[in-house]
């Protein structure tokens, strides 16, 4: 838990970096254009998550572990409407519990980089509010420990569809990968995504969420599903010319691996707006 709180720290400190952005004093309006899946805001997400586990498998209960995912989000402009998106997403793990059954108990990994995940996408907007998304998703094998990682390469696409009002969003994301290289010779075929949703509140607040699910086809029956529900609340500010959005977000797992899976997780998210460099 001392490196939850460490990462705390860390987010509140990186919200007072001055990023020259010339744009409107409107944080509602900046806020209900962040949660847009079609964005044209450029910003770099930090999201500092402290994940508890369970299962079968002994002293599940007790595990835990923390980890911070990085990922920039610079659009892109094509035409009216239309944007290309290509987003990596950098995660650094630290204390995930490894089962041992040599001694029948946990231990926990090295702190490292995680597998490197990013996905190229083209969106569009259209004028009734519907948002539609299509492009591939990729997972790079880059993890520093072989535990913090799949020891492989993944590729597969991806679509994505979401709704945009006044009152605020939702939407699906749906991706599917394959293993494609790597020196794990396993066969891997997941599907997964995010469903999301925003509802704005005024002047800069808002109830929103983005619990990530999968489902992978190649486990045994009844552990290929894993899902999550999720509440959270965002507020968006300005610290000097920046606007920038900070959010907590509570996943309660309702599906997962009988032996081990997660069984919540609480996300601390910190969301500077960036100007793009084109």
């Amino acid at each position: 838990m001392k490196h939850y709180t460490k990462g705390l720290v860390l987010a509140a400190s990186l919200g007072v970096i001055n990023f020259a952005v010339a744009d409107t004093d409107d944080v509602d309006k900046i806020a209900r254009e962040l949660a847009n899946p079609n964005t044209t805001l450029g910003s770099l997400s930090f999201n500092f998550d402290y994940i508890t586990y369970e299962g079968d498998l002994p002293n599940a209960d007790d595990q835990g572990n923390f980890q911070v995912s990085f990922q920039p989000i610079l659009p892109i402009p094509i035409s009216a409407g239309t944007n290309l998106y290509i987003r990596p997403n950098f995660q650094f793990i630290s204390d995930r519990p490894i089962y041992d059954a040599g001694s029948n108990d946990f231990r926990d990994a090295d702190f490292g980089m995680g597998d490197i995940g990013f996905d190229v996408a083209l969106g569009h907007s259209f004028s009734n509010g519907i948002v539609l998304a299509g492009g591939i998703v990729g997972t790079m094998d880059t993890a520093t420990e072989k535990e913090l990682g799949n020891d492989q390469w993944l590729l597969g696409p991806e679509l994505a569809v979401g709704y945009v009002q006044k009152w605020g969003v939702v939407g699906l994301l749906v991706t599917h990968q394959w293993d494609i290289g790597g020196a794990n010779d396993k066969d891997t075929s997941i599907t997964g995504g995010q469903y999301f949703y925003t509802f704005n509140l005024g002047q800069g607040w808002q109830i929103s969420a983005s619990p990530s699910w999968s489902y992978n086809n190649e486990a045994d029956s009844g552990n290929k599903f894993t899902l999550p529900l999720g509440i959270g609340v965002a507020k968006t500010t300005k610290l000097g010319n920046t606007p920038i959005k900070f959010g907590f977000q509570y996943w309660n797992y309702i599906q997962n691996a009988d032996p081990f899976g997660p069984e919540q997780q609480f996300r601390f998210t910190v969301t500077p707006v960036v100007p793009l460099p084109w």
